[in-house]
């Protein structure tokens, strides 16, 4: 069955999240901790969240403030409840960016890639220890994300062609507010139906990192309904181009259309509010083992 992250954060909000950030393989898997201050003081990266900030982008700014890394998230790590009743953490496992190097962060004294028993002795019997063990025993996998377009113009508003519809100012904060979220998967390609309002909602990422967005007819309200094998179909080529290449995607699409990409994803057709996004983990073999929902934060 899917492992969903979405039932994971039980009552209370998640403060904080962070990542277990793997290098190597099965046989030899390091993980990245962090020291501060002397006695213990060993850690994984991990980050208060900001008051717009979406979970996943705090975990991926974990890499970067405690280890100067740019990492790329893969799937959710479950953790039950706190025993002490305290906010939970949101964990991830995360791999660094190709290339990428790490160097000792803001307030942090030591940095070390150190071998996942050790790395696990030195929080023996905390959370922390749990974190590891889980997030090392997680496949290596790819993200496709599917994202509703942001806030539109009501059609009421809007005499001219329903494709042209525009994103509101709410659209385009949200259009933009995007960015770290993509960054945090790794996003490396887009694709999105034809209409101004999802291209729009992909452009600001495009735009910081120098990608094109792909217009897709048939994932367009007009095509889709005209045409649902279609969209089925194009799903298909996109998950196994995905799989081939290793390269995150994501994918913008409306709501009607959505329950098509969704399904094509082994997701459950649930609603998304306009600028929110789900994320599929994909392993090798096109399973998905976990999915993720992240509503919008403006």
């Amino acid at each position: 069955g899917h492992a969903s992250a979405m039932g994971s954060l039980a009552a209370k909000k998640p403060s904080a999240a962070g990542a277990v950030v793997v290098r190597g393989d099965a046989d030899a898997i390091d993980v990245l901790m962090v020291q501060h201050g002397h006695g213990n003081g060993w850690r994984l990266p991990v980050q208060s969240v900001g008051p717009d900030e979406f979970l996943a982008s705090c975990a991926a700014r974990a890499g970067r403030t405690d280890a100067h890394l740019g990492i790329r998230l893969g799937t959710p790590i479950v953790t039950g409840p706190r025993p002490d009743g305290a906010r939970p953490v949101a964990w991830w496992r995360a791999r660094p960016i190709p290339g990428g190097i790490s160097s000792i962060g803001d307030g942090i004294d030591h940095l070390a890639w150190l071998p996942a028993e050790v790395a696990a002795g030195l929080v023996a019997g905390t959370e922390q220890e749990h974190v590891i063990r889980r997030g090392i025993a997680l496949a290596d996998t790819v993200p496709i994300l599917i994202v509703r377009h942001g806030k539109a113009m009501t059609r009421s508003d809007w005499s001219s062609r329903d494709q042209a519809r525009p994103l509101t100012a709410r659209g385009r904060r949200q259009a933009s507010a995007l960015k770290p979220l993509l960054m945090a998967y790794g996003v490396a390609r887009l694709a999105s139906s034809t209409s101004t309002r999802c291209v729009k909602t992909l452009v600001p990422y495009a735009t910081a990192e120098q990608l094109e967005v792909e217009g897709w007819a048939a994932l367009s309200e007009e095509q889709a309904e005209l045409n649902v094998k279609a969209v089925d179909k194009l799903m298909s080529r996109l998950i196994e181009q995905t799989l081939a290449s290793g390269t995150p995607l994501a994918i913008c699409g409306h709501r009607p259309v959505l329950p098509t990409m969704l399904t094509a994803l082994g997701m459950p057709a649930m609603q998304l509010k306009p600028g929110a996004s789900v994320v599929a983990h994909l392993d090798l073999s096109g399973q998905t083992l976990a999915f993720e929902h992240h509503p919008p934060r403006l």
